[in-house]
């Protein structure tokens, strides 16, 4: 074992956090495809609240102990009942190398009975990358161990396309902004209606995070957008797996043109 993962399991004690849950639903058949974890602090605070503990001097340990967490919280949850997929969000810049930085997370998976190739690893757009290609060897990495990979907020970071250009994730969260009352706004339906094509041709799935109403609903499912997430079918569960509600959905049809976004 390297000196840099001593360092990082060594620390994996300091954070005093918890996971909520909430799910990521197959609008096909109404069940959890996945859950996300989110991070809370053990007394339920919110994840802007641990996250500001974060520096460059503990983002490793945070990183290990939230793989941890996430892992053993669904776990103790139910997880393992659904068949649901789990994804965990990880920090591009705690991961010095993609295998040394996993053996705890295998460790973990292994001890609690957690089958490994249900896993996902989100990352956010809405972070500045100083180097890409070291995102897209954390990406091929992943793939080669059977992990699928998530780009998260797609659309409102800093790089966009231009980072789907340098590599291709497993799935693709679309950023609500993109979609917000896409049953009445024309050009979110079409700016919608192309990335729902381009994932089509690059083989990426694309969920759509953030939907809070059913005319949202209808309005990415009359496009084709199978998997969808947000406080209309499910919010965030605190050290639980939330029910799911999943809406009577109807086609919208033409929708009128709007000048406005």
């Amino acid at each position: 074992m390297s000196a840099g993962c001593k360092d990082c399991w060594s620390k994996a004690a300091s954070f005093d956090i918890a996971m909520a849950y909430q799910p990521i639903v197959d609008c096909e058949t109404g069940l959890p495809f996945a859950f996300e974890a989110l991070v809370r602090s053990s007394r339920g605070e919110s994840a802007l609240e641990v996250l500001a503990r974060v520096d460059a001097d503990n983002r490793y340990a945070f990183d290990q102990q939230c793989r941890v967490a996430a892992i053993e919280g669904a776990v103790a949850a139910g997880i393992l009942d659904t068949g649901a997929r789990l994804s965990i969000n990880f920090l591009p810049n705690a991961v010095y190398s993609p295998v040394a930085c996993i053996q705890l997370t295998l460790k973990t998976a292994r001890l609690t009975g957690f089958p490994t190739e249900r896993l996902i690893f989100e990352f956010t757009e809405s972070e500045e990358f100083a180097d890409t290609g070291h995102i897209s060897e954390i990406v091929a990495s992943y793939r080669k161990m059977g992990f699928a990979t998530a780009l998260d907020d797609f659309g409102a970071g800093y790089a966009g396309l231009g980072l789907l250009a340098k590599f291709q994730p497993d799935l693709i969260k679309l950023d609500m902004e993109l979609f917000r009352d896409i049953d009445a706004s024309l050009p979110r339906r079409l700016i919608v209606e192309s990335i729902v094509r381009l994932c089509a041709k690059l083989g990426i799935t694309l969920v759509a995070e953030g939907v809070e109403t059913a005319g949202e609903l209808s309005g990415l499912r009359d496009l084709g957008v199978r998997y969808v997430q947000g406080f209309l079918l499910g919010p965030p569960a605190f050290k639980a797996l939330p029910a799911i509600t999943m809406p009577e959905v109807h086609a919208l049809g033409d929708l009128p043109v709007r000048l406005s976004a």
